[in-house]
């Protein structure tokens, strides 16, 4: 059997540092058949330390290659345009968070890859990271009933980079992040809910089936930032559960860069805690009381399970999607709703 081969549109600095080391421990799987992003001098750099056999600065090129996966890194504002092409011309797409900016647009990819027949995954990588996959399996088993309350909190290093004074830990030393990705809401859609939250909804919804209905959120942009660091915002679900969902740019080096993310969620029959940055994950009924064993380290991010997953599916193997385009798409609903409502001042609701 042929080795699938893969293409990847828009190789930007969390491409370069996440996405293509771990594609590269696929090597002996795949062919590295085409790269795409802006810039000659640096994307021949890429095509040449990762071994793809073509580069270019046009996308359309890399799916005229022939590929059979694609990842989708490119701003959030060409996601809709470069993954419908890519699932058109036959590949299955992991697709950067956030989805999209608007919820229509996120809804007609998991129609396209639906009509299409290829798997659509969305990078969010806590939900593949073994101590969050075994969480969602015991609640799976066990349940809390109806969800009736949630409430998430998340803080992340992205004070510089939301503000145009510099990039992120953990950003790709020789591809710097480029500021206008990130703080131009033409091409981010906003600042730390589409940068950020957009990952805190992926496992939260995840985890709760939930879906938004009403959203009122305050923002806030300190140090002159082009975008909002942080947000409060309220939310109703559609089968009448209420949360809160908060989020934060906190300062680099405060501890250790690591993102502080924890989800809580009440139902009619028990609750859940689990805290990626302090490694806890219990789940509680009346008949149930277990506190997961974890160590160190095991909630923080990487991105590695969405990687590994979109080889495996375009090989054929029967792996679970844990990001399928469909939570993707029920995280922008509630995005889109949250900036509705910063701008407005009043609750607004999730439209599809």
């Amino acid at each position: 059997m042929a080795k699938p081969r893969l293409g990847v549109i828009g190789a930007g600095s969390w491409t370069v540092a996440s996405h293509l080391p771990a594609l590269l421990e696929h090597a002996d799987e795949i062919e590295f058949t085409a790269v795409n992003r802006r810039g000659a001098d640096t994307l021949d750099r890429i095509r040449q330390r990762f071994g793809f056999a073509h580069a270019f600065e046009d996308y359309r090129d890399v799916l005229d290659a022939g590929v059979d996966l694609c990842v989708v890194a490119s701003p959030t504002g060409h996601h809709h345009e470069h993954a419908k092409a890519a699932l058109q011309a036959g590949a299955h797409v992991l697709l950067e968070k956030p989805m999209t900016i608007d919820p229509a647009d996120a809804w007609d990819l998991v129609d396209t890859a639906r009509r299409h027949d290829r798997h659509l995954l969305i990078a969010f990588g806590w939900n593949y990271r073994p101590m969050v996959a075994e969480f969602k399996e015991l609640l799976d088993r066990h349940g809390i009933g109806t969800v009736e309350h949630l409430s998430v909190h998340m803080a992340s290093v992205t004070r510089e980079l939301l503000s145009r004074r510099g990039a992120y830990a953990g950003s790709a030393e020789d591809t710097v992040p480029e500021p206008d990705t990130w703080t131009d809401p033409k091409l981010s859609g906003g600042g730390y809910a589409q940068a950020q939250l957009s990952h805190a909804l992926g496992l939260a919804l995840w985890l709760t089936g939930l879906r938004g209905a009403q959203a009122f959120a305050f923002t806030a942009a300190p140090l002159d930032a082009p975008v909002e660091l942080h947000d409060a915002i309220a939310l109703r679900f559609g089968n009448g559960a209420v949360g809160s969902v908060a989020g934060g740019s906190c300062h680099t080096g405060a501890g250790d860069n690591k993102h502080q993310l924890e989800v809580r969620a009440i139902g009619s029959d028990g609750q859940i805690h689990l805290d990626v940055e302090r490694e806890y994950a219990w789940l509680w009924r009346q008949d149930t009381d277990i506190r997961l064993p974890v160590q160190p380290e095991d909630g923080r991010y990487d991105c590695k399970g969405p990687i590994d997953t979109l080889v495996a599916l375009a090989q054929g193997r029967d792996v679970p999607n844990r990001s399928p385009g469909e939570l993707g798409a029920r995280t922008v609903e509630i995005l889109d709703a949250v900036y509705r409502s910063a701008a407005s001042g009043k609750p607004e609701s999730c439209r599809s």
